[in-house]
């Protein structure tokens, strides 16, 4: 499977700049893989398809205010930082990203904040854009956190182009966000809402949660033609024994088991046993599925319309077959859906 298979045309202007007034009133297209059809529904509308001891698998990571705006020492050059993860607390060390990238050396300081409320040292050049930064402050953990966060804004992706808003605090994250340490949402999730999720449950739908912090390897671009040869960022993931026993009970009893979201279902295929169970794991997944590729765990997934030349379309391509996926991508642009992070979604049963 060539990278030159996943482009399609998609005109900015369906991108989604806002979400959807309500979470759970975004546009729905049903992609039946048995009879080839599709269907144009209401988010909310999802709970038509799915019955009693159904499961669904959630991302609960949390989005953390990762991007910071600070200046440089001396020439005082407006510098962006993105966190990306805390490598050490005791000693506040951050792996980040900064842009422009190349006026940053080793030793210099940058200034965030009015009067300078928090500075940082650049100890390390990890790689052509990454680096390391020590952030010099001498209060409690507590309070540097809570500083640095007061700091941040949220991360929305560089293609929702437009300053970030309030709103975007409470709408660029799920409402069942627990673990936090992800500088992307899990997309899929944004649809829910609290109203429907007590729907589902008195359906009588099982809820499983899961855990990937989503990391910027999901927007990083391919680069190579043969996608056998593209590495993926690797990503922190938790599988608990709870959501094992609730997801191969489900299987065993032939239940649906829907993945929400391209990242539960890298994490599920990243501990599975040759059975097709889930298996309890906590470590990293730098698992890059593209087509052809055997699913093992869940038989439908939500998901949302991805950007071309995605590592994010590939793996849908995967599971919903490569043709039928792009096909449903050329209706979606004729019948005006609204792509990306916060744009409509997509069920595959």
């Amino acid at each position: 499977m060539k990278l030159s298979k996943f482009k399609y045309d998609l005109n900015p202007e369906r991108i989604a700049l806002h979400p959807a007034d309500n979470r759970d009133e975004s546009k729905l297209m049903v992609l039946n893989r048995a009879t080839r059809t599709i269907e144009h529904r209401l988010f909310r509308d999802v709970l038509d398809y799915f019955d009693d001891n159904d499961v669904m698998i959630f991302n609960d990571t949390k989005v953390f205010p990762a991007r910071l705006y600070g200046n440089k020492e001396k020439t005082g050059a407006e510098i962006e930082v993105f966190l990306l993860r805390e490598l050490n607390r005791e000693q506040r060390l951050w792996d980040v990203l900064v842009d422009p990238a190349r006026k940053i050396r080793i030793g210099n300081k940058l200034y965030f904040g009015d009067d300078d409320l928090l500075v940082a040292e650049v100890i390390d050049n990890t790689t052509s854009r990454g680096r390391t930064l020590r952030f010099l402050f001498d209060g409690p953990y507590d309070e540097f956190k809570k500083t640095l966060y007061g700091l941040g804004e949220t991360p929305l992706p560089k293609f929702i182009n437009r300053q970030v808003q309030p709103e975007d605090k409470d709408r660029y994250q799920t409402i069942y966000a627990k673990h936090e340490g992800a500088v992307a949402a899990p997309t899929a999730g944004l649809h829910f809402s609290r109203e429907l999720m007590k729907r589902l449950e008195i359906k009588g739908i099982d809820f499983a949660y899961v855990t990937l912090h989503v990391g910027l390897g999901n927007f990083r671009s391919v680069d190579v033609e043969d996608l056998t040869k593209h590495k993926m960022d690797s990503e922190q993931i938790w599988i608990r024994e709870e959501a094992c026993n609730i997801v191969n009970n489900a299987k065993e009893n032939k239940r649906n088991v829907c993945a929400v979201g391209t990242t539960v279902m890298r994490t599920l295929e990243s501990s599975v046993s040759t059975q097709g169970h889930l298996k309890p794991f906590e470590g990293w997944t730098n698992k890059f599925i593209f087509p052809p590729y055997d699913f093992s765990v869940a038989n439908s997934m939500i998901t949302n319309f991805h950007l071309p030349y995605s590592t994010l379309l590939m793996m849908v391509a995967a599971f919903g077959g490569y043709d039928f996926v792009m096909e449903a991508y050329k209706s979606a642009i004729k019948e005006n859906y609204r792509f990306g992070t916060y744009g409509d979604a997509m069920l595959i049963i």
